[in-house]
């Protein structure tokens, strides 16, 4: 699904349009190769959709329809589509089990139907105006739309600096949303408006209802829905391989698909000249159990000359370095497979962060912490990665006074309300508190235990506009399709009813997770720390990215786009580079926000 457009108009007839022609979607090839093309119709050609995403309940759902009398006449999963609307109406979403980005359009009711899944793995954009609802599930095809407006929407650059990406319903441009997860868009050609419904909302079970059964036996049961899940992920007509990163969510999945495969399972890897940032050994040990065939890129500096198109590929500025390895490592994967198994939504929802442990010790710690502040800050800056103990001790003290909500936040957080102060120009504040959006989350989950909120927090907010986006762009980028079992129902069921425990203790995550495969895996990955997937930004700032730095981050350049004060960056990069402070994070969003400004604002 590219682009498409539904007129308001007398002589439109609610019709769909794309550039004039008609409802179309760009597709990539998985399943039902020959007779896949979308749109599909039902029989008599009144209800037409189109998808991007698998449907893996899809065989199931068309032996119903079968069954109930319709006629199917393709194998693919869209076709089942058209006609589970015509018995169940928007509500046929509910009955999915899969990721996806839905646009349905209904003739005889001369109605539009929006949905997105539940967890949001697959991106769906809109813009309403009172003449045309346009929608895309990429935020560049929106652009040619007559009228569109490329203005900044100044709430979406403030939670942008804030948190490295731009959170739903936000855009970075005025007058285009998100469609929310777990939420269908229904708009009537005869009817003013539109109405947005949530199907969906996955979140923690209330304190007083979750699982009681043993250690031993939840370990059992998520082995065996982790198992379920993999295989459904592995349905395709063509090959599916792994993106092994080496930490214990993607290993978990090698050896799963391995178990279900009859033949060597293909798995890639990236890793660093850094140690420090290097988990192809792990990567290793779990390729050589499994016999996989393995393919493995070093990342090396000349990496940044991907900024650009990145900046291209992520639509919206996206400061999450990782992007870089996880671009490359699909550009790997796609030189032999088409479908990728991916590790996304396991840390959020079996306690994979280390924040996660410290929000357990802060109130036992919160007087330590403060007496011992002025020694930690003091503490030389080593690098930009969050994983390292510096970086850890600093931001548990600076945090560890506060409530749980403003501790995450500013754990989390990228520029502070006063470094955004400090950086922005006074005309160009937005007006949204970033805070405001994790405490509407948080209000949700009012009822269960703190920890499993503040976990919820970064399963709807954090998980779907970074990870997802992160591995979805990329991926796609690459023409390759990335599924995430971690965040199929069968699992995440189970996961949102577990009681904290069994997820995080003081100094452990991952608690079941890692009793569950323990079998399965060697000791290193099932003990080892996480390391995340990310790269040197501070030492790369301090060599040879700051040429590049100072030449996209210019006064010229920053005055000419007119949203920063140039003394203001100028100073920040002088202060990283001369080794005073570590702001490579703070930096590597001005950075990508400036790349990304003059692809799609103003070109030079």
């Amino acid at each position: 699904m590219n682009q498409a457009l539904l007129h308001r108009g007398p002589d439109s007839g609610g019709s769909f349009v794309e550039d004039g022609v008609g409802l179309a979607a760009r597709r990539l090839a998985i399943i039902d190769l020959e007779g896949g093309d979308q749109p599909i119709a039902n029989e008599d050609g009144t209800i037409q959709v189109v998808q991007n995403g698998e449907i893996y309940n899809y065989r199931e759902l068309r032996e119903q329809l079968e069954q109930g009398g319709h006629r199917l006449t393709t194998r693919s999963d869209t076709e089942v589509l058209v006609h589970l609307y015509e018995d169940h109406g928007p509500g046929f979403v509910e009955k999915l089990r899969g990721m996806f980005a839905i646009a349905l359009w209904d003739g005889r009711a001369r109605r539009l139907v929006l949905a997105r899944d539940r967890f949001g793995i697959k991106p769906l954009y809109y813009r309403h105006t009172a003449e045309s609802l346009s929608f895309a599930s990429e935020l560049k095809a929106l652009l040619r739309q007559p009228g569109f407006s490329r203005e900044i929407d100044l709430d979406a650059l403030e939670t942008y600096l804030a948190f490295s990406f731009v959170p739903a319903p936000l855009t970075i441009f005025r007058g285009v949303n998100k469609l929310p997860p777990g939420s269908f868009l229904t708009c009537d050609v005869d009817r003013p408006g539109i109405q947005i419904t949530s199907y969906a909302r996955p979140h923690p079970v209330p304190a007083g209802d979750v699982r009681a059964e043993t250690e031993e036996e939840l370990a059992e049961e998520l082995l065996d829905r982790l198992r379920d899940s993999v295989r459904a992920h592995l349905i395709a007509d063509v090959p599916v391989g792994v993106l092994l990163s080496g930490g214990l969510d993607s290993c978990t999945l090698a050896a799963l698909a391995s178990l279900e495969s009859s033949a060597p399972v293909m798995t890639f890897s990236i890793g660093f000249e850094e140690k420090r940032y290097d988990e192809r050994g792990r990567a290793r040990l779990v390729a050589q159990r499994y016999g996989t065939d393995h393919h493995e890129l070093v990342v090396r500096p000349d990496a940044v000359e991907l900024l650009p198109k990145l900046a291209e590929v992520y639509d919206e500025p996206f400061a999450d370095a990782s992007a870089i390895p996880t671009f490359i490592v699909s550009k790997l994967a796609r030189q032999h497979v088409k479908v990728a198994l991916s590790g996304e939504g396991g840390d959020e929802l079996f306690g994979g962060y280390d924040y996660y442990v410290g929000h357990l010790l802060a109130p036992r710690l919160r007087g330590l912490a403060g007496l011992v502040r002025p020694l930690v800050e003091r503490l030389p800056s080593s690098s930009a990665k969050a994983s390292t103990l510096d970086s850890k001790a600093k931001r548990f003290v600076r945090g560890a006074h506060l409530t749980p909500l403003q501790r995450h936040y500013a754990w989390k957080e990228i520029f502070s309300p006063e470094g955004r102060t400090e950086l922005f120009r006074e005309d160009r504040r937005g007006e949204l508190d970033p805070l405001e959006l994790l405490r509407s989350r948080y209000a949700e989950s009012d009822g269960s235990d703190e920890l499993s909120r503040i976990m919820d927090v970064d399963l709807g907010i954090f998980l779907v506009d970074d990870m997802l986006v992160k591995t979805d762009r990329a991926t796609m980028a690459n023409s390759l399709e990335a599924r995430v079992p971690f965040l199929d129902p069968v699992v995440s069921e189970l996961a949102l009813a577990l009681p904290s425990r069994l997820k995080v203790r003081p100094f452990a995550t991952k608690r079941l997770v890692r009793k569950a495969v323990t079998r399965l895996l060697p000791k290193e990955v099932v003990e080892g720390k996480k390391q995340g997937f990310s790269i040197p930004v501070a030492k790369w700032l301090r060599g040879e990215l700051q040429p590049v730095a100072r030449d996209v981050l210019s006064p010229e350049r920053i005055r000419r786009q007119g949203f920063f004060k140039p003394e203001t960056v100028t100073r920040m990069i002088d202060q990283h580079v001369s080794g005073r402070a570590d702001v490579s994070r703070q930096l590597w969003a001005l950075l990508v926000f400036s790349l990304w400004f003059d692809e799609y604002v103003e070109p030079t």
